[in-house]
């Protein structure tokens, strides 16, 4: 009896062995006998940078895509996608093929049809004007022909940056070199707070300054009656690139006297940063500046190096990418982050960020399309209460 029970388990056991091992072997033949139908884009050179995902890549497929993730083109290259998805028969599948990641923009360089030095410049013209690319870090930026900057004159030369892909970029221009004391200097204008005001105040405005050290000693009680609804104060800098951090020596006037006769403030840093670590250095030095004070308005990041930008060694996304490190510092301590930049520089330098913008745009009606916060519209305001000239902006509600 012992020994029929034990026959009859190891024939069950035996059943279920080979039932699993039959729906193993079909299984696994069902694996490898599925359909893959996978009809994919023709054109597989994808722009570096390109904010494309998966799907983007795939003309047609014979299932559902298990996750439609986003593709990393920061790298030039060929690069290998694989991904898996559930076909028609409910089969898991994986399939695999390889992109191009490819850098087709040319260099941004000075394009000025004409540039004046005085007399006696022993400068190096292919490193000091400027010439950065969108990937890489360190294009070839060189002059086509010569000059003598001891001898007044005009010279027709040309700039000319290459990247690393072969893009390139060509500028002919005139470098006039003038006589020692000549000058084209012409008398300033001004522009009245006042008048600004009347041109631009709406329901959904606010006029407002930016301020430093170079405005002295301001009457705080005659900005607030002249309408000033806003403003920004720099908080310090650096002495140049990694030099140490200093205050700026009317900070703490500043935003005592403004805080005190109610005006909301923001602050500004202008930074000299050339790396995601100083940049991150950059922000904790502001935030701890702005500990004993309430801000109600951005912290901002004013990086504006561009005389001498071939010395930073950083593509535009690089550059960005730097930025981007400051703002979240500025973030996480719980402030609002924001970019100051100029039109010409927002337009062709800057990648788009995930942060509000801070225009500089010296003109009646600026035409730059992007999206901005704060419009800065001029540097030769006059306003009672601030001796001298000071930047005046509006703010869109």
């Amino acid at each position: 009896m012992k020994k029929k029970i034990i026959i009859i388990i190891t024939i069950i056991i035996m059943v279920i062995l080979l039932t699993i091992g039959g729906i193993f072997i079909y299984n696994k033949w069902r694996i490898a006998n599925a359909k893959i139908i996978v009809e994919l884009q023709d054109n597989l050179k994808i722009d570096v940078f390109s904010e494309i995902k998966l799907s983007d890549l795939i003309k047609s497929i014979n299932g559902k895509l298990e996750d439609d993730f986003k593709i990393n083109t920061t790298k030039v290259g060929v690069k290998p996608i694989k991904f898996n998805y559930t076909n028609d028969d409910n089969i898991d599948v994986s399939y695999s093929f390889e992109i191009e990641i490819v850098d087709q923009v040319p260099p941004v360089i000075f394009s000025s049809k004409s540039l004046s030095v005085q007399k006696g410049y022993n400068g190096n013209l292919a490193k000091e004007l400027f010439c950065g690319d969108n990937y890489d870090d360190k294009p070839k930026c060189e002059i086509e022909g010569t000059y003598d900057g001891n001898k007044p004159g005009t010279y027709k030369l040309k700039f000319i940056g290459t990247d690393s892909s072969h893009n390139k970029s060509e500028n002919e221009f005139d470098l006039i070199v003038k006589s020692n004391g000549s000058s084209n200097s012409t008398q300033p204008t001004y522009q009245n707070f006042s008048d600004i005001v009347k041109k631009h105040k709406t329901e959904n405005t606010k006029i407002g300054l930016d301020v430093s050290k170079w405005q002295g000693d301001i009457n705080f009680e005659q900005v607030k009656n002249a309408g000033v609804e806003f403003v920004f104060i720099r908080v310090g800098t650096q002495k140049g690139i990694g030099g140490e951090y200093v205050l700026d020596p009317k900070f703490e006037q500043n935003i005592k006297g403004f805080q005190k006769v109610g005006i909301p403030v923001g602050v500004y840093f202008y930074t000299y940063a050339d790396s995601n670590k100083s940049a991150k250095a950059d922000a904790k030095w502001v935030v701890e500046q702005l500990k004993p004070y309430k801000i109600q308005l951005p912290v901002v990041f004013d990086w504006e190096n561009w005389s001498f930008y071939q010395e930073f060694n950083k593509s535009f996304y690089n550059l960005t990418e730097m930025a981007n490190s400051y703002f979240k510092v500025i973030e996480k301590a719980g402030y609002k982050p924001m970019l100051y930049s100029s039109k010409n520089y927002l337009e062709k330098v800057w990648f788009k960020t995930n942060y509000p913008v801070w225009l500089a745009h010296y003109t009646d009606q600026t035409t730059y399309e992007g999206d901005y916060y704060i419009w800065q519209l001029c540097s030769n305001g006059r306003i009672p209460g601030i001796n001298g000239n000071v930047d005046i902006n509006i703010m869109y509600n």
